[in-house]
C-alpha cells in the first residue's frame, strides 16, 4: 500500500483515512497481539492538551529575548574605544604582573567604565561577554568598519571575525537591504514554525487511525 493511498479530506478533524484504510487498521488492532499490549482507542485528555499548550507558550514567553540573538559589532564598539585609552593601556603594559592578570584587570576597568553609562546594548553585553583576547582579535575589523562609516549593527561577530548579517530588513535610501536584526528575531519565528509542523504531523498521524468512538475487542487476538 502506497503512502498516498486511502486518504479522505471531507472530515479531516474526524478522520483522514477512507473506509478501507479504517477497516484494515481495526483488523490489525484486534487480530494482532501487538506484543501483548492491550490499548484502548481513547482520545488524549483535554487537560493534557491544555497543559502541553501552556508549557509551550510559557517556554516561548520566557525565552523570547534569547531566541536567535547574535552579537553584533556595535555591542563592542565602546570596548574597543576604551581598550585604547591611556588607563587601560597602562595596565596592559604593566610588566610587574602576568599577561593573564593584566588582561583581566584591563577588562575589569573597561566593564567598570561602561557600567557608568546607559547603553542600548547592556542586555546583549551580559548575554555575550567578551575577554581581552577576543577583543584584540575583532578590534581591528571594528575600527576598519568605523572608518568606512558603516552601521556596525549589520555585522555579526562569529568567532574572531566580523561578517555581514544575512537579515532581510527594509530597503535603505541607497537601495541596499538593511541587515539589522529585527526585534522579534528570526530564531523566534523558526521555533514557531517547527512547533506548528510538529503539531500538524501528530494530528495527521492520529487522524489516520480509527476514530476514538470505536473501541477494539482485545479478546480476538488472545
Amino acid at each position: 500500500m502506497s503512502w498516498n493511498e486511502h486518504w479522505r479530506f471531507d472530515r479531516p478533524l474526524f478522520s483522514l483515512a477512507d473506509d478501507e484504510m479504517d477497516k484494515q487498521s481495526k483488523y490489525v488492532w484486534e487480530h494482532e497481539s501487538l506484543g501483548g499490549i492491550a490499548e484502548n482507542n481513547n482520545p488524549l485528555p483535554r487537560p493534557v492538551i491544555g497543559l502541553l499548550l501552556l508549557t509551550y507558550f510559557t517556554a516561548m514567553a520566557i525565552t523570547f529575548p534569547l531566541y536567535g540573538q547574535r552579537p553584533n559589532a556595535a555591542i563592542y564598539a565602546d570596548y574597543v574605544a576604551l581598550m585604547n585609552s591611556t588607563e587601560v593601556q597602562k595596565v596592559l603594559n604593566d610588566k610587574t604582573i602576568s599577561h593573564a592578570q593584566a588582561d583581566k584587570e584591563a577588562m575589569a576597568l573597561i566593564e567598570e567604565a561602561l557600567a557608568h553609562f546607559d547603553s542600548p546594548y547592556a542586555f546583549q553585553r551580559a548575554q555575550h561577554p567578551i575577554d581581552m583576547n577576543k577583543l584584540r582579535a575583532i578590534a581591528p575589523e571594528i575600527v576598519e568598519l568605523q572608518t568606512k562609516g558603516v552601521d556596525l549593527r549589520e555585522y555579526n561577530v562569529i568567532g574572531n571575525h566580523l561578517y555581514k548579517a544575512n537579515f532581510e530588513g527594509n530597503i535603505k535610501p541607497n537601495g541596499e537591504r538593511e541587515r539589522i536584526q529585527p526585534w522579534w528575531d528570526k530564531g523566534y519565528q523558526i521555533a514557531v514554525w517547527w512547533f506548528i509542523i510538529f503539531c500538524l504531523a501528530v494530528i495527521i498521524a492520529v487522524k489516520r487511525l480509527p476514530h476514538f468512538s470505536w473501541q477494539p475487542d482485545h479478546s480476538i487476538a488472545h
